[in-house]
């Protein structure tokens, strides 16, 4: 089997840059920017995700204690009615906090990586996109992790809410278990997110390898077609593709969701841990006691137990609608931003270099 795979030229992110922190910084910014606009459209999705996550009843064992929540369209309706449209939003500041450093670190570090692997030769091995983003996923984790229990938290709780706001759970937290409580659950996050960041971007790599041969064998047998009636230059088999936001937003869509269905277990794992001893409504169902998360095997052997097999994909469905279109929202959204700062970055420097051009001829000559 061979090691190395073509890689779209198109991609500015994989280009080599004559200034290689001007692009790191660049592919920061864009994700940061890309984060956002992805939260904000799935906030609603990832309350409810939340809401099934640390919900211990099984929704359809017979004869258990009725679960709150029994559908994704149940659980919406339920929150809405008690709770105000505005609780789909819960956690969106936190939530904000959370993505825009995850987004902005985990871009950096994916571009990092890539000049790393261009500088050794690796740029092409098929291994590079899945082991820069499990190797993303994890730098943007540890940058960000704090905000990820916060959001959690707030949206777990319920109504009454057991913390006013972001400040307010920090404070509680630490309160209770110090700063390291604001910590709680992030080796179960850095294994989740590692293998789920390494599919995504992997994924996404590969299904954009395949989009851009289609359109360049387009391409090609629409330049042949020319080519035989008019006559012309024949277009060659590496040419560069200009870049398309519908395919950064399919092949996204396609990665997330796969990404999410592989390690989706893992997420409701790291969210018990999370909220492990939360004293909220018992309304809401019982609550996630601190001595079953005191570990990884505990945490997951009393799942098994309880739940059965389906308590690891609580929540997927929810998880699934927010994570695919999230994915494709931020790699559509970083695509364009990645483009527009580029560009924005190339016109100054071409800018720059007439003004110095300009000046050199301007002078005057010494005799």
């Amino acid at each position: 089997m061979g090691k190395n795979r073509k890689v779209s030229s198109s991609r500015e992110d994989q280009a080599p840059d004559e200034n290689g922190f001007d692009m790191v910084k660049i592919s920061m910014t864009a994700g940061a920017l890309a984060g956002a606009v992805a939260r904000f459209v799935v906030g609603p999705l990832d309350v409810i995700k939340i809401r099934f996550q640390v919900q211990l009843e099984p929704i359809t064992a017979v004869g258990a204690a009725p679960s709150k929540y029994k559908s994704l369209a149940h659980a919406f309706k339920t929150i809405v009615k008690e709770e105000g449209i505005q609780a789909l939003w819960r956690g969106t500041i936190p939530g904000q906090l959370l993505t825009i450093p995850y987004t902005a670190v985990q871009f950096m570090t994916l571009q990092h990586c890539k000049h790393i692997a261009l500088d050794h030769g690796l740029a092409t091995h098929s291994v590079t996109p899945f082991l820069s983003g499990a190797l993303a996923g994890a730098a943007g984790t540890v940058a960000s992790y704090p905000f990820d229990l916060l959001r959690t938290t707030l949206a777990a709780q319920g109504e009454p809410k057991v913390y006013a706001g972001m400040l307010d759970a920090a404070r509680g937290i630490m309160k209770e278990s110090g700063v390291r409580g604001l910590y709680r659950g992030m080796g179960i996050t850095v294994l989740e997110i590692m293998p789920y960041a390494a599919l995504q971007f992997g994924l996404y790599d590969v299904f954009n390898s395949i989009a851009d041969d289609m359109r360049r064998g387009d391409r090609m047998y629409i330049g042949e077609q020319k080519l035989n009636s008019k006559g012309g230059r024949k277009e060659s088999a590496n040419e560069p593709l200009p870049s398309s936001a519908l395919q950064s937003f399919i092949c996204g869509l396609a990665a997330g969701a796969l990404a999410k269905l592989g390690t989706h277990p893992l997420d409701v794992v790291k969210k018990r841990f999370q909220v492990a001893g939360l004293q909220r409504s018992a309304a809401y169902g019982e609550r996630v006691s601190s001595q079953v998360a005191a570990s990884f095997l505990m945490c997951l052997q009393s799942i098994a137990q309880k739940e059965g097999l389906g308590g690891f994909y609580k929540g997927a469905m929810p998880s699934l609608l927010k994570a695919a279109p999230s994915a494709a929202v931020t790699f559509a959204c970083y695509d364009f931003f990645l483009r527009t700062l580029t560009a924005r970055k190339d016109e100054k420097a071409a800018a720059a270099a007439m003004a110095t051009t300009g000046n050199k001829a301007s002078a005057p000559r010494l005799h």
